[in-house]
């Protein structure tokens, strides 16, 4: 699980400035879905935004678990190296989007648009929202609303060769989403205006790319590795020889 940490904290840190490019796709969603709550549910809006949202992460979560079957079926291949990298670079671009340097994600959205298609009609048959059921049903259809942002995290997280910690690493983005667009669905201005501040959006996208960069397979690695297993050899080395001396 140590060894997961780190990976756990990107996708967080992913889904939380990628909460900009939510707004874009999901703010004028969820302001409508916040405006079609009957007027007597008002009093239980949070709670009807918490279920929007619930739906729309386990959504994330199942999703990659199916992809991160994939992962793992490849991943005593070749193919794994090549589904490595692919995810390291997509890690870097993600990070270049999330500094707002180069928006080219947004095209992978189109590879999803055809399976909207058929979803989105049946999402508007739940609409007014007028129990919290719906709303989480509602919310699970919402989470397969095209989204680069969203379709390259789960291909980063099929490179990791295990369905289990695909699931973990797509819930963990969710979860780092649901900041920004309750604050959204609730009109508060204050957080959104805070992840939307250049400072704030660079230091993550250059956390990103920083750890894409270490995704990348190549000498560094080795070199890291190599040093770190040196440092405990001779820590070991050491604690032996005070061991065995008099």
């Amino acid at each position: 699980m140590a060894e997961l940490a780190p990976l756990l904290l990107s996708a967080l840190i992913l889904g939380l400035l990628g909460g900009g490019h939510c707004l874009g796709m999901c703010g004028g969603l969820m302001g409508a879905l916040t405006l079609a709550i009957p007027p007597e549910q008002r009093a239980r809006r949070l709670r009807l935004l918490l279920a929007y949202n619930l739906g729309r992460i386990l959504s994330y979560t199942f999703a990659g678990l199916l992809i991160g079957l994939a992962g793992w079926a490849v991943a005593s291949s070749p193919a794994a190296m090549a589904l490595r990298i692919v995810a390291a670079l997509l890690l870097i671009c993600m990070g270049l989007y999330l500094a707002g340097w180069w928006s080219g994600l947004t095209r992978i959205e189109a590879l999803g648009r055809g399976l909207w298609r058929h979803i989105q009609p049946v999402a508007r048959k739940l609409l007014p929202v007028s129990s919290l059921p719906r709303a989480l049903l509602l919310g699970g259809l919402w989470g397969w609303l095209p989204c680069g942002l969203v379709y390259s995290t789960l291909l980063w997280s099929a490179s990791q060769g295990s369905a289990a910690d695909s699931a973990l690493l797509m819930l963990a983005f969710g979860l780092g989403t649901l900041p920004v667009l309750i604050a959204t669905g609730l009109a508060a201005e204050r957080l959104t205006a805070l992840l939307r501040k250049r400072g704030v959006r660079v230091a993550g996208g250059l956390l990103v790319i920083l750890f894409g960069l270490w995704t990348l397979p190549g000498p560094h690695q080795a070199w890291l590795m190599g040093h770190g297993e040196h440092g405990s050899s001779a820590a070991s080395s050491e604690h032996q020889h005070g061991t065995h001396s008099p």
